[in-house]
């Protein structure tokens, strides 16, 4: 007889553990307890702790807790297997790099440059809905959660329109290779082409440079090649994988959320504070790691330099102490501290686009929809690094 370990026993980095809702289940309870769990050497060469409460996840983040990313932010790194990255792509580098880089990206991922994309949204999500309204079945998570993103982000790097279906699927197969929906190209190969992808775009403009963030990163002389490509890398899929799941978790919402869509039309709910509550109850960026550089105590254990740590950012979402009710979407939900978009020095630089992505999406769905309805309860991606929809099959009624 097979024996089922206790999530004290389990490996938290196993993708298994999170195909389903009893993901929350487990999550609440730790966060509740103000759980800290170890895991044995798996997923992690040298294992790993991890905190699950709102409290616990913001310290471990806090801007002068002793931890870096440096090393990696994400289960299978730590000290004694660092990212290669560490210390040129701005998500895995600290202090004056990482300053240096959100000096350069922030400007073009800024609330300023987001607004000027709106009408990128209005025009991709339109069109899907030209398509899918009063028809048939319409898989929200590849039609609409994997266009709006990938198109806005591409529009910032400066993809030709020609290429975005390629990086979309290229960004697919980066976060989502542990599940079989993407068998045939593994996260690092996938990688590898993005790569290559962006050398060449990145030869093009050295020579003919644009109002683009590859432009911007080439005219930087402090950065080589190699730092250009992995902060492409980066701002591709940072920009474009996490956001594709709130997209389709707003979608969710407003199919099994009485009234959410008809009060969004006549403004009983604002779209503002839903946008926070879409992103609160989908927190697609299921965790991140850091690694102690000194002495620390989390929840009263000593911990020693070089020790991994990983903040579970769905479980600190659904925090019992900190959310009323926190399984439930509440649309007009205030106050809403979550930290979907992380905490401390490394906040995302994409959380003002990401916020007007959904605004505008709640909006035209609002204009143009008088009905959501779920066709079948949606499936999960076999994954650890976003808390993602496999598929989300709906039909949409036209007004």
């Amino acid at each position: 007889m097979r024996m089922t370990k206790t999530v004290e026993e389990a490996d938290l980095g196993d993708p298994d553990l999170y195909t389903t809702l009893d993901r929350h289940t487990r999550w609440r309870a730790l966060a509740a307890n103000d759980a800290m769990v170890w895991s044995e050497p798996g997923s992690s060469p040298n294992g790993f702790w991890s905190v699950f409460s709102h409290r616990a996840c913001a310290a471990v983040l806090a801007p002068a807790a002793p931890f870096t990313s440096e090393y990696g932010m994400m289960i299978g790194f730590d000290r004694d297997h660092p990212d290669t990255s560490g210390g040129r792509m701005m998500v895995v580098s600290e202090q004056q790099q990482h300053r240096r880089l959100r000096r350069l990206v922030g400007p073009l991922l800024s609330r300023a440059a987001a607004q000027a994309l709106a009408e990128r949204v209005r025009t991709e999500v339109g069109s899907v809905l030209d398509q899918a309204l009063d028809g048939g079945v319409c898989d929200v998570a590849p039609a609409i959660g994997s266009r709006v993103p990938a198109a806005v982000v591409c529009d910032i790097l400066g993809v030709p329109a020609e290429d975005q279906d390629l990086l979309i699927e290229l960004t697919n197969h980066a976060f989502g290779g542990a599940d079989e929906w993407f068998d045939g190209m593994t996260p690092r190969q996938a990688h590898t082409e993005i790569l290559v992808y962006f050398h060449e775009l990145i030869a093009g403009r050295r020579e003919r440079p644009g109002a683009d963030l590859v432009s911007t990163l080439v005219a930087d002389d402090s950065l080589t090649i190699d730092d250009v490509l992995l902060n492409c890398d980066n701002v591709l899929i940072g920009g474009n994988e996490t956001t594709r799941h709130a997209i389709t978790g707003a979608v969710h919402a407003l199919a099994t959320v009485p009234g959410l869509l008809s009060d969004l039309r006549d403004g009983s709910a604002d779209v503002d504070t839903v946008v926070e509550e879409v992103l609160r109850w989908t927190s697609p960026a299921m965790h991140v790691l850091r690694v102690t550089t000194g002495e620390v105590t989390v929840n009263g254990r000593h911990l020693l330099p070089g020790t991994p740590v990983v903040a579970w950012l769905p479980a600190a979402n659904r925090d019992p102490a900190v959310f009323d009710d926190p399984d439930a979407f509440r649309p007009g939900r205030k106050p809403n501290r979550h930290i979907t978009f992380g905490h401390g020095v490394h906040h995302c630089l994409g959380s003002a686009l990401a916020r007007i992505e959904l605004s505008v999406v709640l909006r035209v769905l609002a204009e143009r929809v008088s009905q959501v309805e779920l066709v079948r309860e949606p499936t999960w991606l076999r994954a650890i690094a976003v808390q993602g929809y496999r598929e989300l099959p709906v039909r949409f009624t036209g007004r």
